[in-house]
């Protein structure tokens, strides 16, 4: 899988060129508006914020580039690097201009980090149009755009077709002819079930006397409401999750998180609240009173890989399992990539590495050591299905009703065995005739070794092979202790 900070340099890249090579051809490279976040920030990140960025002990010059305030101050040489609206007296536009073998061109010769011509020209113009320095993306509330009318009443008929409608006149393009009814519905069950129409479905659609608009609109409320909707979007979420059915590193043996995948199937069925949703992901356990599958919820922060390589060190993935949920938590809630301020200071979101690791200590209590066992590792719950809790519940009744039972007739038997056993030790103490306590040396053939003790018994030490055979045959004895008396039994 491509890292999702290289599939964000590569889409902000897909987007420069898009923007440069505007297929209308009337827009002059001039005319465009420059974006801080989608065209600035990615150069300034990569050619000069190592140097001049937040890291206070690599700040070159004075000069920090990543903040409006200390990007336009004046510099100790009395220069200032950026002077909005004017890139002639810009001592960045300067500087990135000058020849490869000049020693004050910036970013360094030496750095390896040399600015296209693309580059430069999109730093002039955006300093010509005022330099504006932006938050970050993540952090700037979402503003509903103008829908303007539109116009034709041929194509279209809400406010997505307007914008998209805006988009083509803009690029001087034109709106595709309508698509055929066929064509319609394997687009709408391909887009929200993940399967094609079936040929009943497609002819029905087809043969719909009302308007297609209302046709399409009965397609798309039958699709939200099938089964297979949910599976659609819940098999998004669970990517993002990291979710696998195996422990994910080395010989990648299986485990059974399937029961967690099965609560987010049925959230999305329920149409559960998104709040409801995060908090019992995050902390279901941690609630008042928590259900079972309110337990099952956490299990988002039990995806995270487990190893059972020979001769890892269990603390190393436990804190691995630990960085693993900060960053699978800050992509999919926050859409931020905090991982990489794991080692230093985040280059694109703002994130510090001190920050990272205060984030990391809301999950650094987990009892998990991240060493794989066969099946899932501690800590575990019982997660049966519906069907089976009654069967459950009726066999765990007869086990604690036969466990009662068993202490009953334990309680009663044991004043019987040792009234027993003073019986039997008596009588066989009053036949003392025929028995006699033996003194010798006793052999077995098994390796054992016999030591006498002071009562006239003898202790066995050893690994017995079969059955001992005694050399002292056949009056040795075998010794047996009953309800503490030492008895010597007569083997024939």
């Amino acid at each position: 899988m491509v890292p999702t900070m290289q599939l964000r340099v590569a889409f902000q890249y897909l987007s420069l060129i898009a923007m440069l090579f505007a297929i209308s051809g009337k827009q002059t490279f001039a005319d465009l508006k420059i974006d801080f976040n989608r065209d600035v920030r990615p150069i300034l990140s990569d050619k000069c914020l190592a140097c001049h960025g937040a890291d206070a002990k690599h700040v070159e010059g004075g000069l920090r580039l990543d903040q409006f305030d200390t990007a336009v101050a004046t510099l100790e040489s009395g220069e200032r690097a950026i002077v909005p609206t004017n890139p002639e007296s810009s001592a960045l536009i300067r500087r990135i201009r000058l020849a490869d073998d000049d020693e004050l061109r910036m970013p360094p010769v030496r750095s390896h980090k040399n600015l296209s011509s693309s580059e430069i020209q999109i730093l002039e113009l955006w300093i010509s149009q005022g330099a504006e320095y932006k938050k970050h993306w993540a952090f700037i509330p979402p503003i509903r755009p103008t829908i303007a009318s539109i116009g034709e009443k041929a194509w279209g008929v809400n406010a997505i077709d307007a914008l998209v409608l805006t988009k083509l006149k803009s690029e001087g393009l034109t709106p595709s002819p309508e698509a055929s009814r066929a064509t319609l519905i394997r687009r709408a069950s391909l887009d929200l079930t993940g399967l094609p129409p079936t040929l009943a479905e497609v002819e029905s659609f087809e043969n719909d006397p009302a308007p297609t608009n209302n046709a399409v609109g009965r397609v798309i409320d039958r699709l939200l409401e099938s089964p297979r909707y949910a599976e659609r979007m819940t098999m998004w979420w669970l990517d993002g999750a990291r979710y696998a059915d195996s422990n994910g590193f080395q010989s990648d043996d299986q485990r059974y998180m399937h029961g967690w995948r099965d609560w987010v199937l049925n959230a999305f069925r329920k149409n559960m609240p998104f709040d409801q949703f995060t908090i019992e992901q995050i902390a279901g356990d941690l609630l008042p009173d928590a259900t079972v599958d309110q337990k099952i919820a956490t299990g988002f922060n039990r995806n995270n890989r487990q190893n059972s390589e020979g001769g890892l060190i269990a603390e190393e993935w436990r804190v691995e399992g630990v960085i693993d949920r900060v960053e699978a938590t800050s992509s999919v809630w926050m859409a931020l990539t905090i991982g990489c301020a794991r080692c230093h200071d985040h280059k694109y979101d703002p994130i510090s590495q001190k920050e990272m690791y205060q984030f990391f200590s809301y999950f650094n209590n987990v009892p998990e050591s991240g060493v794989a066992s066969p099946g899932n590792t501690a800590p575990l719950i019982r997660t049966p299905r519906p069907q089976d809790e009654a069967k459950l519940a009726e066999l765990e009744f007869a086990v604690a009703t036969a466990e009662l039972k068993q202490k009953e007739l334990e309680s009663k038997m044991l004043p019987s065995a040792e009234a027993w056993a003073r019986d039997v030790g008596s009588k066989l103490i009053e036949r003392g005739s025929s028995w006699r306590i033996i003194n010798g040396d006793l052999k077995s053939s098994g390796g054992s070794k016999f030591i006498a003790q002071a009562d006239g018994s003898y202790k066995v030490m050893g690994c017995v092979l079969g059955r001992p055979r005694f050399k002292q045959a056949p009056t040795a004895p075998r010794v047996k202790q009953v309800a503490g008396l030492k008895l010597m039994f007569n083997r024939s």
